[in-house]
């Protein structure tokens, strides 16, 4: 079973609450567990992960090695400035698809740089929570095609 860590970044926790018009009303417990179950139908085993703090997302990062196959990460705001984060994702041996549930580069200027998307294997924008399912699909996609060239 390939095993895959969703990590949500800061402020992803008010989702539902936050920025409705932005966002939607969908929760981060509705993404979660939409992804727990898509992923069970897909023979991913997925685990969640959420925090506010830097730190605490780099070392949920490191830790995934060994334990992760693959890593679908949104950075949240620290997806413009965090440097720690990006050298993070690079210093790991696990592909990590980089996700956001709005357009960023059709946003704000600020949001149009990812200093995290050159050290991930791609980027999924724009596509509100489906941004999440649509990471777990090209997982699903990677792991057939490995298994395909191992056998």
């Amino acid at each position: 079973m390939v095993n895959v860590l969703v990590l949500h970044g800061p402020n992803l926790n008010r989702l539902g609450k936050r920025e409705q018009a932005v966002y939607g009303r969908t929760t981060l417990e509705d993404i979660n567990a939409g992804l727990i179950r898509k992923g069970e139908e897909w023979g991913l085993r997925v685990a969640c992960y959420q925090s506010n703090i830097e730190g605490e997302l780099i070392d949920q990062l490191h830790l995934a090695e060994g334990n992760f196959d693959y890593i679908v990460f949104n950075p949240g705001a620290y997806t413009h400035y965090s440097y720690a984060l990006r050298d993070a994702i690079a210093a790991i041996d696990v592909p990590v698809i980089e996700v956001h549930m709005t357009n960023i580069h059709a946003r704000e200027s600020f949001r149009h740089t990812s200093v995290t998307a050159p050290v991930t294997c791609g980027q999924i924008v724009g596509f509100g929570a489906l941004s999440y399912e649509l990471a777990l699909a090209a997982i699903r996609e990677l792991a057939n095609r490995n298994m395909e060239n191992k056998g």
